[in-house]
């Protein structure tokens, strides 16, 4: 039996990882020279690998293996190609460049499956260039906005000129569109970007749903005053009002493991040494893998700092920024995935994704389903960003097990 070549699929990904703007490190955002460079080399790897490949009216590459018959229904599989700036070299790589080695396994024995395969390594989903993200994957799901053309990158150039630029036709666009009867389901392998896989020993899990979240951009207003001469008593301060905020938005998100709140960014005003701050701004960033679950934290999050701000005696200013609906995984995909994972003598664990992913953009159009792979110390978005070969090589089989047992729901 050919099995895919983990060492293979980590060679790869060094090679797209050459393929940056910085020669220290990793950067490739959405219609550069580099990511023409990495396209090159994904279309290459797709047509050893037996597929007829292209690139799609936005910029994914896409590739086709045929089934028993041509032009039969797709298990769509695939990742983004596109980085963070100063990225690792396995988010979304790993996920492309594992596909196309499970379709190569299949290749090379000369065997055809009752669907065809379709691997696309999405061309934006980060949104580090033009500040909007998944930008590939909503081409694909007919959910591409057209005002997003218009959009400008930080040298004022409109993203429907980079496209010209870069030989697309932003008024084609909608020629990526896929319909739902061409798809059977889409199923990613992802490294998990969190530590849970590495704390449990384990190197593979699977995903629940890519958790919904919401942010939060507060407002508290009290008194500024000089720090030598205003009682404590007496004081109407911002930012002690503020770090109690904090401290609660930390013991709700506490109170439930798939549950997480974060308090990025703080300022503080006026900001000087003697003057009691008599104004605050911080955001609050809530997520969770159910949509019940993360609105009874955030209205208990919003309960909480209007009792502070009441017993303090500051004003408080709260606006809603950022709200996206959980996307669950399809049960049915979950138990696939779970099953290839148990083939493979590993325990399957279940967990949720707390970033974000193309599955959210995608679940439009058909089912979906992930699978995890663990990275060492957690650590993504980052250079230090790092997976095992042993740990590619078990993540490469479970999705060749899964794509060969595949049976669609319908």
């Amino acid at each position: 039996m050919t099995v895919p070549s983990a060492a293979r699929i980590l060679e790869r990904c060094d090679a797209l990882a050459r393929c940056s703007e910085q020669p220290d490190g990793l950067t490739r955002v959405y219609l550069s020279p580099q990511q023409r460079a990495a396209s090159t080399l994904v279309l290459q790897w797709m047509t050893e690998a037996g597929m007829n490949a292209r690139l799609d009216a936005v910029g994914n590459v896409v590739g086709r293996y045929e089934g028993e018959r041509a032009g039969l229904p797709c298990l769509l599989l695939g990742s983004h190609l596109d980085t963070v700036r100063d990225a690792g070299k396995y988010d979304g790589m790993l996920g492309v460049v594992t596909a196309i080695e499970c379709v190569a396994a299949l290749h090379e024995q000369r065997r055809r499956l009752p669907f065809a395969i379709d691997v696309i390594g999405f061309a934006d989903e980060e949104g580090v260039r033009f500040n909007v993200t998944l930008l590939g994957s909503r081409a694909v799901a007919g959910s591409f906005d057209r005002t997003y053309l218009e959009r400008t990158d930080r040298d004022g150039l409109a993203m429907r000129d980079a496209m010209r630029g870069f030989g697309l036709d932003p008024d084609s666009i909608d020629n990526a569109a896929r319909r739902r009867a061409e798809l059977l389901a889409y199923a990613e392998l992802h490294i998990e970007q969190g530590p849970v896989l590495e704390q449990e020993g384990l190197p593979v899990g699977v995903v629940t749903a890519i958790n919904g979240g919401n942010r939060l951009a507060i407002e508290l207003t009290g008194m500024a005053g000089h720090a030598g001469t205003v009682p404590m008593h007496l004081r109407r301060d911002a930012l002690t009002a503020a770090a109690e905020c904090v401290l609660a938005v930390e013991r709700i998100a506490s109170g439930d493991r798939d549950l997480v709140g974060t308090v990025g960014k703080i300022e503080a005003a006026p900001g000087a040494i003697n003057v009691i701050p008599g104004r605050v701004r911080f955001s609050v960033d809530v997520r969770a893998p159910t949509d019940v679950l993360r609105e009874r934290a955030l209205a208990a999050i919003r309960s909480a700092i209007a009792d502070i701000a009441g017993r303090r005696k500051v004003a408080l200013d709260i606006q809603p920024v950022w709200d996206a609906k959980t996307t669950p995984c399809a049960p049915w995909l979950q138990e696939q995935i779970a099953a290839a994972v148990a083939g493979e003598a590993v325990a399957p664990r279940r967990l949720p994704s707390g970033a974000g992913h193309d599955g959210m953009a995608i679940s439009a159009i058909t089912d979906i389903g992930m699978l995890f792979v663990r990275c060492r110390g957690g650590i993504s978005h980052n250079p230090a960003e790092a997976i095992s070969e042993e740990d590619a090589g078990v993540a490469a089989r479970v999705f060749l097990r899964f794509i060969e047992n595949f049976r669609p729901q319908r």
